[in-house]
């Protein structure tokens, strides 16, 4: 089944959940900010949107991870974290700033000659350490974001030039206002601004609300100095999630002057032809404009402009359904290249940019918040597992920045204190947050939309609940109830696109009904403590070929693409460079099997779990699940050649 059969939502009908038969979508709730939580005046809450969320996620610190994969991933970042000392990250912004520093500079994207400098040290990083905060409790990594905080409001009082703080001169926007060659100065004053906001909302740093609201202003004064067509012009250069990051500005502080320079942050040129229903993506830069559209989402939620809407959730569609791998990624060489649906001739160590995998995750919350549709969350699934808990290495937490798709080749990281990259980036956040999906809910129902062990605490409803798995080795989930009192509440279990079948039970008994694959069996009833689910969720072999030549295949188990294992690599091969050197590829074989049974050449192994074998093939291949191969050359995608030719 391809990607465009599975998730795409074109001419989408809400399916009624088959045990309670109420419509998901059919709910209103109060209002309420559902990406930075409610905002506070006076012990109100106070919410600037005009469009809520139907069902919102539950704030991380309600949610832990429990022992499997995702925690694996996450303890790895949360290492890495530790290892970056202060001083080094505020080296550049020091010297910028004329205040002495005689640490060492760090490498990679954050040396001193870098025009991205600044990136991680002021943005991701902040950002990734109110995550883990949030996630973990971690006060020492909140001591270290606290201290980050107060050294670069120095440096932007030492700079004195009207809110600009940066780790580079500000005639880097004067090449920008002049067209001049220059790499990205907003992109990395987004980054700034979203990580003190971070700092504001997950650890409630007061102080960094205070210099985001001072680099706003400077922008506000920036591009209020730009004609329109100036500003679009300023806009050919990436420019991140300004439009966003501005946005979530005013909907804490309320100031609709920062709503106003946020969508002086719309490309005419990008949103036209998305908001007319056009594909006109080939030849983009991919990760310049994903998160143009998660500014498009979050405008949309605080202007109620249908257009911005419109915008989401039709670039949404067509990325998922015509412009993504197997493994949920986009993207080779950074772009797309070529017309929709024209992926087979597009696999390269450049294939799908992590970065990509970061932004379309956040963009699926929104799509999910505003209309819970279990094939958002079957797609946001297949990225977790496939994509993003595959390019984190374990021993040390460093990240990948392409994840290659091509065959025969291996995964290279970034050295600790010398890459910095993008993708060092959102991957320091993103296995941060890797809590935040699990569950969603409205004021009466829950949504249990990932199998992840892990607890979750839910006070206003006076009921925890933990999630008892070891999937995806395990092929389901338990889920037991603790309640202060017996509660009515209806818990919604998705219903994977990849189930074959299912079933479910309560306290050991069989319910008779189930629900269908990509969506939500809701259970409905009074929980007490004790109560237990049972869901099981059987998976099976299955393939996903490319959309324009179906002999190129990859293998699937349930939501897991399979990589065939080959030779070992150096620990020095895994280090340093963005993506393998392709003169170093290895052979990989082509598959024979018949075209009406695709997957019969894959068998089980009884002796290890997720593991498999190929049968009748000119050599023996050991296949395993793409996310727990680290230091090996593999395969993903197959030339196979009929059998019975």
């Amino acid at each position: 089944m391809t990607l465009s059969a599975q998730f795409s939502r074109r001419n989408f009908i809400t399916t009624a959940a088959s045990v309670a038969g109420a419509a998901l979508i059919s709910k209103t709730l109060p209002a309420q900010d559902p990406v930075l939580n409610t905002t506070y005046k006076d012990g109100k809450a106070v919410s600037r949107e005009r469009i809520s969320w139907r069902v919102r996620p539950f704030p991380m610190k309600q949610v832990r991870l429990g022992d499997g994969p995702c925690k694996q991933a996450m303890e790895a970042d949360q290492r890495y974290l530790h290892s970056l000392p202060t001083d080094r990250l505020l080296h550049t912004f020091r010297i910028n700033a004329g205040t002495p520093s005689s640490a060492q500079p760090l490498g990679g994207w954050e040396a001193p000659d870098c025009e991205l400098r600044g990136h991680y040290a002021g943005g991701h990083y902040l950002s990734a350490v109110a995550l883990m905060y949030a996630s973990t409790g971690d006060e020492d990594l909140k001591r270290n974001g606290d201290v980050m905080v107060t050294e670069l409001a120095k440096c932007q009082k030492s700079l004195n030039n009207g809110g600009y703080l940066s780790a580079f001169p500000i005639e880097f926007f004067d090449r920008l206002r002049n067209r001049d060659k220059v790499w990205a100065p907003f992109y990395t004053i987004h980054k700034i601004i979203a990580g003190l906001l971070d700092m504001y909302v997950y650890t409630g740093n007061a102080q960094a609300l205070e210099v985001a609201e001072q680099i706003a202003s400077w922008t506000g004064s920036y591009t209020g100095s730009l004609s329109y067509e100036h500003m679009q012009r300023v806009l050919g250069t990436e420019y991140g999630g300004m439009g966003e990051s501005l946005a979530n500005l005013y909907a804490i502080t309320g100031k609709e002057y920062y709503l106003a320079i946020a969508q002086r942050f719309d490309k005419r040129q990008f949103f036209d032809p998305l908001a007319g229903h056009r594909d006109e993506l080939k030849g983009l830069h991919v990760n310049t404009h994903i998160p143009q559209v998660i500014a498009a989402a979050r405008l949309y939620e605080l202007t109620g402009d249908r257009r911005y809407r419109d915008i989401a959730e039709y670039f949404w569609d067509e990325v998922v359904s015509e412009r993504s791998y197997c493994t949920g990624g986009t993207s080779n060489h950074e772009s797309w290249n070529t017309d929709l649906g024209k992926l087979a001739t597009e696999l390269s160590t450049n294939t799908t940019e992590d970065c990509c995998a970061y932004n379309m995750m956040k963009l699926t919350r929104h799509l999910f918040g505003w209309q819970p549709d279990a094939r958002l969350m079957d797609y946001y699934e297949r990225l977790i597992f496939n994509h993003r808990l595959g390019t984190i290495n374990p021993e040390d937490g460093t990240m990948m920045y392409y994840l290659p798709l091509a065959s025969g080749y291996w995964k290279t990281f970034g050295r600790p204190f010398d890459a910095f990259w993008c993708c060092t980036g959102t991957g320091s956040e993103e296995y941060a947050k890797l809590s935040d999906t699990i569950y969603f809910h409205n004021n009466d129902s829950l949504y249990v939309n990932l199998y992840v062990a892990s607890q979750l605490e839910w006070p206003e409803r006076g009921i925890s609940l933990r999630q008892e798995t070891k999937f995806p080795e395990q092929q389901g989930t338990a889920i037991v109830i603790s309640a202060k009192n017996p509660v009515q509440m209806e818990i919604n279990l998705r219903v994977p696109y990849w189930a074959n079948g299912g079933s479910v039970k309560i306290n050991g008994a069989p319910l008779p009904v189930f629900s269908s694959p990509s969506s939500y069996l809701a259970l409905n009833r009074v929980w007490k403590s004790g109560d237990r689910i049972e869901l099981s969720l059987p998976m099976g072999l299955h393939t996903a070929p490319m959309p324009d030549d179906n002999r190129v295949q990859a293998m699937m188990y349930g939501p897991l693409v399979l990589a065939g294992r080959f030779d070992p690599i150096s620990k020095e091969m895994m280090y340093g460079d963005y993506e393998p050197k392709p003169t170093d590829q290895c052979k990989v074989p082509e598959i024979v099997s018949d075209p009406a049974n695709p997957t019969e050449w894959v068998k089980g192994d009884s002796k290890q779990p997720l593991t498999f074998q190929a049968a009748g093939q000119s050599q023996p291949i050991t296949l395993v699940p793409l996310y727990t191969i680290i230091p090996e050359r593999y395969a993903v995608y197959w030339k196979v050649q009929n059998k019975m030719a």
